[in-house]
């Protein structure tokens, strides 16, 4: 019990330091100038143009609230049944529908070229950006360069950043039009400089990438999750009730990367409800508590999922155990109304 009371004691305190004013936690705008300088010269050798550094660089801001957004993501504080049921609505099933029914020939086309599920697409276009209705005000420019700036995860932004000016200078990418996420996303499924380069499409061949657009930002999509893998055949997770003998080293609780996984056949005798799953014997799965360690006061063993491939792939798109539990279940709800 006391142990307890002192792991709670410690994320508590944990979250209290998170949410300390800026002011106490962040440079303040006049070291991000000096920063923003000394990576001018970092871009120019790396062959970025003075042309488009001027126009985009040199513009850029340091945001605090990017900061603050990012200490403050709902995948760190809200429990899964929260996160789920905010983002998997009856609502959200009708607009997604409605999408479909108005785009149908260029969705269906797209699902045939790149064998990636409608219902898979529809659920990633809903959970990023509400089908468009959420694409973001921020300017990227500055959430990267602010990102970059930050110490966090400065050398992934950074990396963003540059693959995003290089895009820029290439002309594949409009610099006019770059408002989205506080993250630095864009688009209707919300990709990532990096992931625009590699899988973005230009569908329509009108010599620019438009992922506002949804001929271009479906292409790309399916795109990107042919590419890493996804099977049309396989399933993502079931919920399961787990027994209390299971080891904790078969609970996967963080998203970075899925261990201990076995065959199914092997998972079997830790669930109590596995009799009315219909799940192969031999398909690889893992298990997932996603609440566990996180959620201050949750349960050891509820919830808990049985994930597989599919499942890892959506983690591959968002690190975050309860968004690829989210984008699994709105596709679960497309596949019965569609």
């Amino acid at each position: 019990m006391i142990l307890k009371k002192m792991t709670q004691f410690f994320k508590i305190f944990f979250f209290s330091l998170i949410f300390l004013p800026l002011n106490y936690l962040y440079a303040d705008t006049t070291k991000f100038d000096v920063w923003l300088k000394e990576f001018i010269l970092v871009a120019k050798k790396e062959g970025i143009s003075d042309s488009t550094i001027n126009s985009t660089l040199l513009n850029s801001k340091f945001l605090p609230k990017v900061i603050e957004y990012d200490r403050y993501q709902p995948e760190f504080y809200e429990d899964t049944h929260t996160y789920i049921n905010k983002r998997v609505t009856k609502s959200k099933v009708k607009k997604g529908i409605a999408l479909y029914k108005k785009e149908k020939d260029t969705i269906n086309v797209v699902e045939k070229k790149f064998s990636v599920e409608k219902e898979l697409l529809l659920s990633l276009m809903g959970i990023e950006t509400n089908f468009g209705k959420y694409l973001g005000k921020m300017d990227i420019i500055s959430s990267l360069a602010t990102l970059s700036y930050d110490k966090r995860r400065s050398a992934f932004f950074t990396n963003e950043l540059l693959i995003l000016l290089k895009l820029i200078d290439k002309k594949i990418i409009n610099p006019k039009i770059l408002y989205g996420s506080w993250a630095g996303a864009f688009g209707n499924f919300q990709f990532m400089p990096s992931t625009i380069k590699y899988h973005a499409i230009d569908f329509n061949d009108n010599s620019i990438i438009e992922l506002k657009k949804i001929e271009d930002s479906f292409a790309s999509a399916a795109n990107y999750i042919n590419k890493i893998g996804w099977n049309n055949n396989q399933p993502c997770f079931y919920k399961i009730d787990l027994d209390d003998k299971i080891p904790d080293k078969y609970l996967n609780t963080s998203a970075k990367k899925i261990k201990n996984k076995r065959k199914y056949s092997f998972f079997k005798k830790y669930i109590k409800n596995n009799e009315s799953l219909l799940i192969n014997n031999d398909i690889i799965s893992a298990i997932v508590t996603p609440d566990k360690n996180i959620i201050p006061g949750s349960k050891r063993l509820k919830p808990a999922y049985i994930v597989f491939n599919n499942y890892e792939l959506i983690l591959k798109w968002n690190r975050s155990l309860r968004f690829a539990l989210a984008v699994c279940t709105l596709k679960n709800r497309f596949k019965n109304e569609i």
